[in-house]
Parts: C-alpha cells; structure tokens; sequence
C-alpha cells in the first residue's frame, strides 16, 4: 500500500511510481493556448486537464472568472479523463503551480490522493514527448463539495471585518495596492486583507521554501491553525493561484485554509467597498 501523497511533491519521489496520473494543467492569463504549450512538448504520459472546461463553471461576470464547478459536473469532468477516485493524481504547469494548484486543491478538499509538482515542468528531469495523452474514460462518482472548504463573498467580506479571522489576498503587491489592475473592473483588495503573494512562496528555482520558511510567513500574518481554528480565508485574482498558497500553508503545517474561489475578479464587478492602502 502506498502512502499518501502529501501536497507538493518532488520529481524524484515520483519518477518511479506507474500507479499517477500525470496531469498537464497549464494556462495563461494572457491568452496564449495552454493545449499548444502542451504539444509542444509534455512530461511523458501526461495528459491535459483545460482549466476553463474541467475545473471552473461559467456564468455572468458577477460570478468570477472561475466559478467553482458543480460537483455533478467536476465527476463527469474526471470520468472523461479517466481519472477514478482511486488514481492519485499529480498536477503541474510551468508557472509554478498557479494553475496546477487549482487541481491538486479541488482534489485534497474531496479526499482524493493528489500533489502539486514542486517546481513544475521545468523540475522534470525525466522523459518528455509531444504526443498527446487520452485516457479511457470511466466512472466517477459525485462527491459533494465539503462544507467549510470554500467560502462565498459574504463570507469572505465577513472574514475581512472579523479579527479572529486572517484574509490573505494571494496576489502581487501592485495589484493588493490597487496601483495597476490588468483584468478586473476595479483595483483595490477586499477590506481586512493582508498580502502574502504566493510567488513569495518560491526560492529563485521556482520551488517552494523550505518548511519552517512558509510558515514564519503565514505565523507573521496570525496563521496558526488554518485547519482546526478554520481562522484563514485565502484569495487572488479569480480562486486560481489562491490554490497553489493554499497548498503552500497545508504544507508548512499550519492545516487547509478556506478558499474564496469568486476572488476579486467576482468582488470588483459589486459596489462593495475596496481598499487601495
């Protein structure tokens, strides 16, 4: 029996497993196409998981750019990648987890074996092709999302005002600020936020610091039990990258913060206030 997998995991603790599904996640907020990235060139086996079809709803712009799906509908996204319940699953991308992190979050909170590649594609040292990868389809079961994994914007205004509770907004420094705002209607961050960019999280080759590294950070911000005191909501820009510094915090112990998958992109298209400071 093997064990579980943590929450990020290197390339050399995987390379010899046959039994993971290699999950290619990537995308970009620019537009360009993450399925041509993949064909250009993918970690073997590999499959590509399409963020907007497999992991995000879509509805009004009210709603965010990526709306948490149905549970319904995340099973019958899986079943066609010919992922079961049983596969672990170990997602990357090339832009250090923040679209992979989406997966592997999804995943964790149902109870599913899944990890986040430390590093991503350029940590792999194994073998790459450009084929692409099609799994049998199968049947996948409906798993209801768990209460308290993820939070609405009432919640997550709520958890702003609430001095027990630590908001964390995901993004770059600029954009908390409201100095720059590239997607959304507004700049700003929701009221009560701290900033702990996820990028932050990285050494300068990309992988996650090290243990006690991630957690004087967050313990910096009043994290000290993300999990049993459930006192962490964390955002970004649309409840995607917020994931990869979710993961971050559940590795440094500190337990599985609660998500806000609307993130700004749903709070910036409201007439709720926002601060630029």
């Amino acid at each position: 029996m093997t064990t579980a997998l943590p929450p990020i995991v290197d390339a050399s603790d995987i390379a010899d497993r046959t039994d993971i599904v290699l999950c290619d996640v990537r995308w970009y907020l620019d537009g360009r196409s993450g399925y041509d990235a993949y064909l250009d060139g993918h970690i073997a086996a590999a499959i590509w998981v399409n963020l907007d079809e497999h992991l995000s709803a879509h509805g009004a712009p009210e709603h965010g750019r990526h709306p948490l799906p149905t549970a319904q509908s995340f099973a019958a996204s899986l079943g066609s990648l010919g992922i079961s319940p049983d596969d672990p699953v170990v997602a990357y991308d090339d832009l250090n987890g923040t679209a992979a992190g989406r997966m592997v979050w999804m995943l964790r909170v149902l109870g599913h074996d899944a990890a986040l590649l430390d590093g991503g594609l350029g940590s792999w040292t194994g073998e790459t092709e450009t084929a692409p990868n099609v799994r049998t389809p199968c049947d996948c079961p409906e798993r209801a999302w768990p209460d308290g994994a993820f939070v609405d914007i009432d919640q997550a205004a709520a958890a702003g005002a609430d001095p027990e509770t630590v908001l964390i907004d995901a993004r770059g420094g600029d954009r908390f600020r409201g100095e720059t705002e590239p997607v959304d209607p507004r700049p700003g961050h929701i009221p009560g936020a701290v900033n702990v960019p996820m990028t932050d999280n990285l050494g300068r080759d990309g992988c996650f610091a090290e243990l006690q590294t991630l957690r004087a950070r967050y313990e910096a911000e009043g994290v000290t039990d993300a999990d049993g005191a459930n006192n962490t909501v964390v955002y970004c820009g649309s409840g995607v990258s917020a994931c990869m510094d979710a993961l971050a915090m559940e590795r440094a112990g500190l337990g599985r913060p609660r998500v806000y998958i609307g993130s700004w992109s749903q709070w910036s298209h409201t007439n709720r206030p926002a601060e630029t400071a």
